[in-house]
């Protein structure tokens, strides 16, 4: 009985033979119209460029191995792609920064050698980042490795607070999956096995609240706010559904509310998303479908 908010962009892209892997991330450079995939598979293109109206441009591989998470950072003169990868080959366990080209500009972590959390900058499985305008870096770190963590660096990879370890209790985590920032300086953790997202001060790292009656069904895999951040936008992988919940004004972050929800295919299973900002078009990294679907809102 609800109204639909979206529907799927069938056309796009325009040739899905270009998947041919397992398609586990996707980020949208709104400023120039592009989409970014990450894959993974032996002997397959890691990075895919697509255009925002479907066409595929190029693709790259050199030193992503097994891609986990992907951002795109936009300044006034330049872009770069952010890409967490959790390969255990020399070049896993590391946040790394490419220009739109795939050429390697920075390394965070060591690569070939998974972490321990006395060490800010050693990474076990880092899971996704976030950058904000500024260049200061968000990572969740990781997908299943022995850190559990929120880090935040600055944008000359310093140590600003980090917070995090393995557990239940208010700030820990259990796989945070998934990093963004709403409209009013909060850090919003997709706390995936402890099926809840927890809220934190950008300039603290302060704990602000959690949401944990929402997913009962399953744990939360993707955060991403819309375009108007009105709303929050979750990934679902194993009951293959995203969930829009509406995004608390400034002040306390309350209880979850759900307002409306997309439900994919069977065996879909929606890893990670991303959110066009300008068009507010959602793009979903699909590994049980080696897909990635484009949602328009109505």
């Amino acid at each position: 009985g609800q109204q639909q908010m979206y529907k799927l962009d069938i056309g796009w892209p325009k040739v899905p033979e270009y998947f041919t892997g397992q398609t586990f991330c996707v980020a949208v450079d709104s400023l120039h119209g592009l989409v970014y995939v990450g894959q993974r598979g032996v002997d397959v293109p890691k990075v895919l460029v697509f255009s925002q109206e479907g066409y595929f441009l190029h693709s790259w591989n050199e030193t992503v191995e097994m891609p986990h998470g992907i951002f795109v950072w936009n300044t006034a003169i330049d872009s770069s792609v952010w890409i967490t990868d959790v390969g255990t080959g020399k070049y896993g366990h590391t946040v790394k920064q490419y220009s739109p080209l795939g050429k390697l500009m920075q390394v965070l972590g060591t690569p070939g050698n998974a972490g321990s959390s006395l060490i800010p900058l050693q990474f076990d499985q880092p899971a996704e980042v976030f950058v904000e305008e500024n260049g200061d870096i968000y990572v969740v770190d990781g997908d299943g490795g022995m850190n559990n963590r929120l880090l935040k660096l600055s944008d000359d990879y310093k140590e600003i607070w980090l917070t995090g370890i393995n557990g239940t209790g208010i700030g820990e985590f259990r796989i945070p999956h998934s990093v963004t920032m709403d409209a009013f300086g909060r850090v919003w953790v997709a706390d995936r096995d402890n099926k809840r997202i927890q809220v934190f001060d950008k300039v603290t790292g302060e704990w602000l609240g959690a949401w944990s009656g929402c997913f009962a069904e399953d744990g939360p895999y993707s955060v991403r706010f819309t375009a108007d951040y009105k709303y929050l936008i979750v990934a679902q992988l194993n009951i293959n559904r995203l969930a829009i919940f509406a995004a608390p004004s400034i002040g306390s972050i309350g209880d979850c509310v759900m307002v409306h929800t997309i439900q994919l295919a069977d065996e879909t299973k929606p890893h990670l998303v991303d959110v066009d900002m300008k068009s507010g078009a959602i793009y979903v990294a699909e590994i049980g479908a080696q897909q990635v679907q484009k949602y328009v809102p109505l």
